[in-house]
């Protein structure tokens, strides 16, 4: 048998200054100063030649979308800063660990640039890429992206795989955690108010919240399944009713005159 080939990766495309520049549709002097603020890791260099890769181009159009969204440099700079540490939103917070416990059981999926193009082909625009952004989706840790659950990703690949466009998911994912935060914030009311009164317990407190974990899931799925029940019939029946219209409409009307010679042709065999 042949010795196995060794198995070569893909090299990666490098830009000059100007290259890159272009590339990310911003003027050289904002790149530089991008680099002067600690925005852009540095260049790998040869000689003076400065070398960009697929990593910086990433962190340029996502300092674009940000930008687009409102954000400033200096929250960029600190957004940065804090994934590439590794802190996490509790510690930026001050907030007590004990109640930072995650609810969810979510896998954060991390991914390269070329990655996330892969997943959504001709669709990581920039303002896709600010909506998710903005949504929460995807964040920047260094050179790459990380997205917030694996089954959110794999949801949105297949939607989009299915023909509707990426900014349309993305949407409809905004619609979605609107209505989720909504339901979060009944639930903590109703915990508040009723069960966790006081923080003066704290590990009791925390005990209570992580068994009414459960309970919460379940009345939402629940309550979730049953509305797509009930919108999927109506759905249907909508779709029924059309479709018999439709098909009434088209039937002839008794007595009316057939074929599709115009009411004043005369009749064959009369002049």
């Amino acid at each position: 048998m042949p010795p196995d080939e060794p198995q070569t990766t893909p090299k990666q495309r490098e830009f000059r200054t100007a290259d890159l520049a272009r590339e990310a549709g911003i003027t050289v002097r904002t790149l530089r100063f991008y680099r002067e603020r600690k925005l852009l890791p540095p260049p790998r260099r040869e000689g003076r030649i400065a070398w960009y890769g697929e990593h910086h181009l990433a962190r340029l159009r996502t300092i674009t979308a940000l930008l687009e969204r409102g954000h400033t440099l200096g929250g960029i700079a600190e957004l940065f800063t804090a994934f590439e540490t590794g802190r996490d939103v509790g510690e930026l917070l001050g907030l007590p660990s004990p109640l930072l416990t995650p609810w969810s059981e979510e896998t954060p999926v991390r991914l390269a640039p070329e990655e996330l193009a892969d997943h959504f082909s001709g669709e990581v625009t920039a303002e896709n890429l600010s909506a998710s952004l903005a949504i929460g989706y995807l964040a920047v840790d260094g050179d790459e992206f990380v997205h917030i659950s694996r089954r959110l990703l794999d949801a949105s690949t297949s939607l989009v795989a299915q023909g509707i466009p990426l900014g349309a998911v993305l949407e409809a994912g905004r619609k979605v955690r609107a209505h989720a935060d909504a339901l979060a914030d009944v639930f903590t009311t109703l915990i508040r108010t009723h069960v966790v009164t006081t923080l003066k317990d704290l590990p009791q407190a925390t005990e209570t919240v992580e068994n009414l974990r459960p309970l919460a899931k379940g009345v939402v799925e629940a309550e979730v399944s049953m509305a797509m029940d009930r919108r999927i019939r109506a759905e249907l029946e909508s779709l029924l009713g059309g479709a018999k219209a439709d098909a009434q409409g088209d039937a002839p009307h008794e007595g009316a005159p057939q074929g599709d010679a115009p009411h004043n042709e005369q009749p064959p065999g009369r002049d």
